[in-house]
């Protein structure tokens, strides 16, 4: 007897292909509401931790930016030296 899975083992229907369900289509209106409902459920931050927030972001930004400018440097340095580049 082979180990073949056959059509009526359990492994043979989860390896067969399956189509997705068809979305049922929404009017522009229904879709709107949804976004509307959606968005009531969101916790919005309070203006502190918006503030907060960005102070993050700015700060997160400027570090990589001196970070790749220094690398970037380091990198043209690096390679002036090796070429004999003078500027």
């Amino acid at each position: 007897m082979s180990n073949k899975p056959t059509e009526k083992t359990p492994a043979a229907r989860s390896s067969a292909k399956k189509t997705p369900p068809k979305r049922q289509r929404v009017s522009l209106g229904e879709y709107f509401r949804g976004v509307r409902t959606e968005m009531k459920k969101v916790v919005w931050p309070t203006k502190e931790e918006l503030a907060s927030y960005t102070w993050v972001v700015l700060l997160t930004c400027t570090v990589f930016a001196v970070l790749f400018w220094a690398f970037d440097s380091a990198i043209l340095a690096a390679l002036r030296a090796v070429l004999n580049i003078n500027i």
